[in-house]
């Protein structure tokens, strides 16, 4: 069969990914249905995990770099007592340790002291490179480099429900941070091993779960309503929500998405901005400099208005 050529298409689906996906699988699906000529996502989840896979459609993958670095949040099932070589229930058990009699209490004192900054060291089983090689590819050889800690930040750590030898928890974290290697290193702190045997993402600043569409919806809208499909595409700009937002003149929306800079309001903020034309289309992301200059970094729309 033919491959359908590619539309204009620009947005943002919030996919619920489905376990046992990986995320460029996800991706390219979605990129099909949508008959997308360019697509990214915002962060990978593991095959293993579930939950909010932003992908970007045409324009909007000028956004992926700045979802990247937003807060996540999950939600964590881990299997306290046993270890994996790859820290999560698809690997095989490489460690066993006799049960640790745990109670809420020491639970939740050991999830407080991840709060804040925390040096975490990668896990072998990740898409990070040591000279030039992925470090999983290195890990299936059963070959184990070292690896630098890298300082994450835990903003939320909460306690759902510990049954044994499961422990269920809510996480908010920063950029870079590995659920897996969090899961290993909360179990070492209450005195056992522990892997991860589900997780969730939850949200992705600034978007949340109630807005998640699963791939069945996706595919389902693709046969019978491909209207309604493109419905469900949120605008690139809802990913900046948090930035300032600023409304340039009509004369100077033309030299803006051109490239060039214009001339900035007195009290308009420094640094990065949300840029509309007065007719509240989004225009792009702009830099304000101590200069009060307003410089174009992503463009979106094609032109603006040069008249005065």
């Amino acid at each position: 069969m033919k491959r359908s050529a590619p539309r204009a298409v620009n947005g943002i689906v919030l996919l619920d990914k489905p376990a046992d996906f990986t995320s460029n699988q996800a991706l390219q699906r979605v990129r099909r249905l949508y008959r997308a000529g360019k697509a990214g996502h915002t962060g990978s989840l593991d095959p293993l995990a579930t939950g909010m896979l932003p992908v970007c459609l045409g324009a909007a993958t000028k956004v992926c770099s700045y979802l990247l670095d937003a807060r996540k949040s999950y939600r964590v099932t881990a299997c306290l007592g046993r270890s994996t070589d790859t820290g999560d229930a698809h690997g095989s058990v490489i460690g066993e340790n006799p049960a640790v009699k745990l109670s809420k209490e020491s639970v939740k004192d050991a999830l407080e002291g991840f709060i804040g900054k925390y040096e975490q060291v990668p896990p072998m089983y990740s898409a990070l490179k040591y000279k030039g090689q992925r470090l999983y590819k290195l890990a299936r050889q059963g070959i184990e480099v070292p690896r630098k800690p890298r300082t994450v930040r835990i903003f939320r750590l909460t306690l759902r429900r510990l049954q044994a030898p499961q422990l269920e928890f809510d996480v908010t974290c920063s950029k870079g941070a590995y659920v897996r290697t969090l899961v290993e290193d909360i179990a070492r702190a209450l005195g056992t091993l522990g892997h991860v045997q589900a997780l969730r993402r939850t949200s992705v600043e600034p978007f949340n779960e109630a807005e998640l569409i699963t791939l069945p919806t996706l595919e389902k809208l693709a046969r019978e309503d491909p209207e309604a499909l493109d419905r469900c595409l949120l605008p690139a700009d809802r990913a900046l929500t948090s930035w300032p937002r600023i409304v340039v003149a009509a004369a100077q929306c033309g030299h803006f998405t051109n490239g060039r800079a214009v001339a900035a309001d007195p009290d308009w903020p420094e640094g990065q901005v949300r840029v509309y034309a007065p007719d509240e289309e989004f225009l792009g992301i702009g830099e304000v400099t101590a200069a009060r200059r307003l410089g174009p970094r992503r463009v979106f729309a094609v032109s603006g208005n040069t008249d005065g």
